[in-house]
């Protein structure tokens, strides 16, 4: 059923998306998905049951790596990932009889309006906001993760752009124990997904199995490459790039739906431009509030302690 060369191309966009994925918490299913449907013609239901099936590995790696690294709070690990894999079971077995096309405007304008706060809210140099030390509820948890599940496996993808990102805009820790933690929940939710489409569409799965198999082998490649890269990247920067990423991806297809159909391409140029004027903004902002902490706590002859090392 498929050439070489398409199963080289899915294998290399499984280790791009694994590499975006581990990162930035999202775009491991849109991105598969995306080229499954055009490169190999699949139909949505069948590329996302071939996305899922090879994010069993893809996801046990990276959150193995990302425990590794220490990126992974469990407790909200548990909290999301259960829910989330309920919503997932779920959504399978509906996409298999039913399409949610209609649906897909509207969560992109929810995604692009939170990609919008994080863009604003990094912008001005913050990681956190004061409530950090709070911990979200256990309710709070569990309906996101259910959203979030839901969405993913109904839209082929989905569960780092809800689930990150409304994280990310809670600001109640550090944007790369938010990633790894998402990540590692992510696991229980594709296993959850794939068990639906396999009771949904079980020859389809196996009529597709090089797919997963090339999808699989890139994404492992990349998983524990993206974990460290996490680790040492500046907060401020990964928050920015994650808010223009989901506004980069979702802003045109609000637009398709109102009827705009040209100028798209300056849409995503402007986006893009934007973001990454705002994410620099940040940093710089990040750095000035760094130096007016230090200089406040020598000026009241505190010791300033030197932040603690990333294990490696």
């Amino acid at each position: 059923m498929y050439k070489l060369e398409t199963l080289i191309l899915i294998a290399v966009a499984g280790l791009a998306a694994q590499l975006v994925d581990g990162g930035l918490g999202m775009g491991f299913g849109v991105t598969s998905s995306t080229i499954l449907i055009g490169l190999a013609g699949l139909t949505p239901a069948a590329a996302s049951a071939v996305v899922h099936t090879a994010e069993l590995g893809t996801t046990l790696a990276s959150g193995v790596s990302h425990t590794r690294f220490g990126n992974v709070d469990w407790r909200t690990a548990f909290a999301i990932g259960i829910p989330g894999a309920i919503g997932a079971f779920l959504g399978s077995t509906l996409l298999v009889r039913l399409s949610t096309e209609a649906a897909r405007p509207i969560m992109s304008l929810i995604l692009a309006l939170i990609g919008l706060n994080l863009m604003w809210r990094f912008s001005r140099g913050l990681t956190q906001r004061k409530a950090a030390q709070r911990p979200h509820s256990t309710g709070f948890l569990a309906g996101l993760g259910l959203f979030g599940g839901f969405v993913d496996a109904t839209g082929g993808g989905g569960w780092g752009p809800v689930t990150t990102s409304t994280l990310l805009s809670a600001g109640r820790a550090e944007p790369r124990r938010i990633v790894g933690t998402v990540n590692t929940a992510e696991f229980l939710v594709t296993l959850a997904a794939t068990l639906g489409f396999a009771i949904g569409m079980w020859h389809d799965l196996v009529a597709n199995l090089a797919a997963v198999v090339a999808l699989l082998v890139g994404g492992m490649i990349a998983a524990p490459l993206a974990a460290w890269l996490v680790t040492r990247m500046n907060p401020i920067a990964l928050g920015g790039v994650v808010g223009t990423l989901i506004v980069f991806l979702n802003l045109p297809v609000v637009l398709k739906f109102l009827g705009v159909t040209s100028g798209l391409v300056l849409v995503r140029v402007a986006v893009l431009a934007i973001g990454g004027a705002l994410s620099w903004r940040g940093v710089r902002k990040a750095r000035a509030n760094s130096r007016a902490a230090a200089e406040r706590e020598g000026a009241t002859g505190s010791v300033v302690e030197p932040a603690p090392a990333v294990r490696a």
